[in-house]
């Protein structure tokens, strides 16, 4: 922690280390409970949050929002939320190795990707700093993390915090129900980079998905996407990938599937944007995917997807839907294994309790 008092600062330093080798015990009982105790120095005006180059800055923001901190007496037991604020999410960018790797298949100890750690700190970043940027990484960047600064020297960092957008991210997650497209990402290729949009009206029948979701896997950044599969009708799928890795969790019940209660707990937005594509017969179900492709063909990744539609015959007979064979259950990673250990969150180290 730094200090500066007259003029003159004043550095101290303290690690803190894994608890039993777990993070969120971490996180939970060491800083959270210290951000909260930080809130309170009148020789503290600004925390600084600097995370280990594996930790992604995701899980740790939503904990500092979420996470109820019992404090003792003198504290409202609550999220650390309650005495601080993120105004805003830094990363740094080593733009020799970074679009090999959020490109790449390689793995991490826990169940990651190194993909999926180099394209969630940039797509979650208020700032990214990036020196010596190519043409080609930085027209990912740009429409990977289209809300965010993009610098190339630590000089503009203080600038940038002071003049990030009302719609930055400034540690938010992304809603599944919500605009794939957040930030108004450029539309038009750049060279081989640009964003592929798929949408259909007609569920994917799940084995042929889970075969053509191969076509993610190379020459694609990231892909996020609502899934409708035909042998899960009430629920969403939420579809999620990083080079060479994808997941696909269940996204929650879709609005027509939904009794009085629930409905009257969905927010506004999701209520509007699902009465434009309404239908009589199958309501707000429906499959909608955004690819950010760097060398992949957009028209194979659409033509592979659409090949994966059920066919008018399978639409005909929708009582034969829940007996096609299923690999995605609630929960699927690719590629397959089932040793992977996973968490809500979406990584394998962070298991956090949200505030009660």
């Amino acid at each position: 922690m730094s200090t500066l008092r007259n003029g003159i600062l004043t550095t101290a330093e303290a690690a803190l280390e894994l608890a039993h080798g777990c993070v969120s015990c971490t996180v939970r009982k060491d800083l959270l409970v210290l951000l909260r105790r930080l809130h309170r120095r009148d020789d503290v005006d600004r925390i600084v949050v600097h995370l280990d180059q594996w930790l992604e800055p995701e899980p740790i923001c939503w904990a500092i929002n979420h996470v109820r901190v019992q404090m003792g007496p003198g504290y409202t037991d609550g999220p650390a939320a309650r005495d601080v604020e993120i105004t805003g999410v830094i990363t740094a960018v080593d733009t020799d190795h970074w679009l090999a790797e959020a490109l790449g298949d390689e793995d991490l100890d826990d169940g990651r990707t190194v993909a999926q750690v180099a394209v969630g700190q940039v797509e979650f970043a208020d700032i990214v700093v990036a020196p010596q940027l190519d043409t080609r990484t930085l027209a990912v960047l740009r429409r990977l993390a289209p809300r965010a600064w993009i610098i190339q020297t630590e000089e503009h960092v203080q600038e940038a915090v002071a003049n990030l957008d009302d719609n930055a991210r400034r540690g938010t997650s992304d809603d599944p129900c919500g605009p794939l497209l957040a930030g108004q990402p450029p539309l038009d290729a750049d060279g081989d980079v640009g964003i592929v949009e798929f949408e259909a009206n007609r569920p994917f029948h799940p084995l042929r998905l889970h075969d053509a979701i191969d076509v993610l896997f190379s020459g694609v950044v990231r892909t996020r996407g609502r899934l409708w599969l035909a042998s899960q009708p009430e629920q969403m799928m939420y579809l999620e990938s990083a080079g060479g890795g994808l997941r696909v969790t269940s996204g929650g019940k879709w609005l027509a599937a939904m009794d009085d209660s629930e409905l009257a707990y969905v927010e506004t937005e999701r209520r509007a944007l699902s009465a434009l594509i309404w239908d009589e017969q199958y309501g707000d179900r429906h499959t909608s995917m955004a690819a950010l492709a760097c060398g992949a063909d957009p028209a194979e990744i659409t033509t592979v997807l659409a090949g994966a539609l059920l066919t008018d015959d399978e639409m005909a007979d929708p009582q034969l839907w829940a007996h096609f064979d299923d690999p995605f259950g609630d929960w699927h990673e690719d590629p397959c294994d089932e040793s992977v250990v996973h968490a809500e969150l979406g990584t394998a180290t962070y298991d956090f309790d949200e505030e009660r």
